[in-house]
């Protein structure tokens, strides 16, 4: 009996991490652009691309619905987020809001270490070679990322859920796609710096300023994207 019971435990065991395996893998691909925004996620194609059984693809393609990265339509199935121009701009008014409350928070409670380490994912980001190309900014996520390391030093847990857990990868699938606007890397790494000035001299007031200023230019950003797109696209006049 201890025999069956230790080959359960181990394919259990398994199972689990090649569902771990398989949800990472189809987590960076969707958040990366290489699974475009509202394709359909067909479970027998992944099944077969990842050689995985459906039990823990399920499990994989549950959580990425939970993430929000994935949204299940009524006798379609599974397909990528696609947010409306409108959703866009609620989900970087969230941020404003929310990042900016996490920001001043941070500057308020971020020890000397947490600040250092701060400095330092700017210091990575800086020595980027896309970002030194002017072309892209530095994307990695978790304790590579600024404003991530910013909501972690805020100390509010609720805060902390919301907005590195929940929206997280959401948000990093926009972020990505709108990183390579012309100009905009360098303007953001300045951003940064500012904002990381401000929480070094516990300014939690400034911080929150800038960080609302640095949300609110990424938004504009975006809506100008928009407002470029709707412009080269002209309705026909007169007779064809």
């Amino acid at each position: 009996m201890q025999d069956v019971h230790e080959d359960a435990t181990r394919i259990s065991n398994e199972s689990a991490t090649l569902s771990e395996q398989v949800f990472r893998s189809i987590q960076a691909a969707i958040v990366c652009g290489d699974i475009a925004p509202g394709s359909k996620i067909s479970e027998p194609e992944l099944a077969r691309t990842y050689g995985i059984s459906r039990g823990p693809l399920r499990e994989a393609i549950h959580r990425l619905e939970g993430q929000r990265l994935l949204v299940r339509i009524p006798h379609i199935g599974a397909r990528v987020v696609a947010l409306s121009h409108a959703e866009l701009i609620e989900l970087y008014e969230i941020r404003e809001s929310l990042e900016s409350m996490a920001c001043r928070l941070a500057a308020e409670r971020m020890s000397a270490v947490e600040i250092d380490e701060l400095r330092a994912v700017l210091d990575t980001h800086e020595r980027d070679a896309a970002f030194q190309a002017g072309v892209g900014y530095y994307q990695q996520e978790g304790d590579y990322d600024f404003h991530y390391k910013i909501i972690q030093g805020s100390g509010n847990q609720m805060l902390v859920k919301l907005l590195t857990e929940e929206l997280y990868q959401l948000v990093r699938m926009y972020r990505i796609q709108y990183s390579t606007t012309p100009n905009r890397p360098q303007q953001a790494f300045k951003e940064h710096h500012g904002i990381l000035d401000a929480i070094a001299a516990g300014d939690g007031e400034l911080a929150e300023l800038l960080m609302r200023r640095h949300i609110a230019a990424s938004r504009r950003n975006i809506e100008r994207h928009y407002q470029g797109a709707n412009d080269t696209v002209k309705p026909l006049r007169g007779k064809l």
